[in-house]
């Protein structure tokens, strides 16, 4: 019996230690991902306008458990070691790219949040607690502890504002994305198939001619993130949104883009105004649709069950009454085609 104890823990622990291990690489990634477009350089900190690793941090929170926080912590060592020397200042950034997460699941879980993201309050919650309040834990304690120990190589507000845009981002729109892959099923029908290929392609014509162009085009994508949410839901709008804040992003840091013009404070403003709004319209836009989608099926099954009470109550009663009413709307029918309507 004890023998059996023992193995039980023991493959227990093993597996909260692949879990840990797992986060920690997908951290790494995220962040090596996240540096390729970095702004700002402060010794051994890197500074993005999008770091996917706060949103693969926050997902794997809450798909996970709070037990996989040293896997943050563990990727965020690694990337700093990577980039430099490990001191005081790091380790408070350390502090804070653990913090910032767990602040994010925290508050989430305060409002119980689901990770469906099927309901409205879902999608208002990790917009304004997950993404913009949480990340606000290590923007601040990063970009504070990087100005007392003169390591910034820009103003404070540009550094702080950057590192809260890249972080909040991260949360915004990839959060949402891998809370999709661990549900998407994919479509079997042919012709959802077809109408989800003209989506991608009218995805890159359109992100394309909106990022490229000098003139201000950037409102383009929003008809076909509509279009995205109400016919495709989540699996939809979350890689949607995903693929055009990545190509904002690369196009805003690019020395040759049409932002190039700008100084850096601006360009953030205007990555974290236009990501904002994309996030929060594929979120919110989806989770309204998907509500009343569940709402309309609740009240279906909620009919049917009534349907059988009454059957129940008095057979034969129900049939009579539904061909009674198919009755009606066929000569309705007929009424609206005889006046041409």
């Amino acid at each position: 019996m004890a023998a059996v104890v023992r193995t039980e823990e023991l493959r227990r622990l093993s597996l909260a230690a692949l879990r840990i291990l797992g986060v920690a690489g997908a951290y790494y990634a995220g962040a090596w991902f996240g540096l390729q477009k970095e702004v700002i350089r402060a010794d051994a900190t890197g500074i993005s306008p999008l770091w996917p690793s706060t949103g693969i941090s926050v997902a794997a929170l809450l798909l996970l458990g709070p037990g996989v926080w040293p896997g943050i912590t563990l990727g965020a060592f690694a990337n700093i070691t990577t980039l430099g020397s490990m001191g005081g200042v790091q380790l408070v950034v350390l502090a804070g790219n653990t913090l910032g997460p767990v602040s994010s699941l925290l508050l989430l879980r305060r409002v119980g949040f689901r990770t469906e993201l099927d309901r409205l309050r879902d999608g208002v919650a990790l917009v304004f607690l997950g993404g913009l309040a949480g990340t606000l834990v290590s923007a601040t304690m990063g970009s504070v502890v990087l100005l007392v120990g003169n390591e910034l190589p820009v103003g404070f507000w540009t550094a702080w504002l950057a590192w809260w845009t890249g972080d909040a981002m991260g949360v915004l729109l990839v959060t949402p994305f891998l809370l999709l892959l661990c549900r998407l099923r994919l479509p079997l029908r042919f012709h959802r198939w077809a109408e989800a290929s003209a989506l991608v392609v009218t995805t890159a014509v359109v992100t394309r001619l909106a990022t490229v162009t000098p003139f201000t085009l950037l409102f383009l994508v929003f008809p076909v993130l509509i279009w995205a949410a109400l016919r495709f839901h989540l699996a939809g709008s979350a890689p949607f949104a995903l693929l055009v804040s990545l190509r904002a992003v690369w196009e805003t840091t690019s020395p040759t883009g049409a932002f190039a013009h700008h100084t850096l404070l601006e360009r953030m403003i205007s990555i974290q105004a236009f990501n904002g709004s994309l996030a929060l319209t594929s979120l919110l836009l989806t989770a309204t649709v998907t509500e009343q989608k569940n709402i309309h099926m609740k009240i279906e099954e909620a009919c049917e069950t009534l349907a059988e009470v009454v059957d129940q109550l008095a057979p034969g009663e129900w049939t009579k009454l539904r061909l009674r009413n198919r009755d009606r709307e066929w000569e309705r029918e007929r009424e609206r085609e005889k006046r041409g309507l």
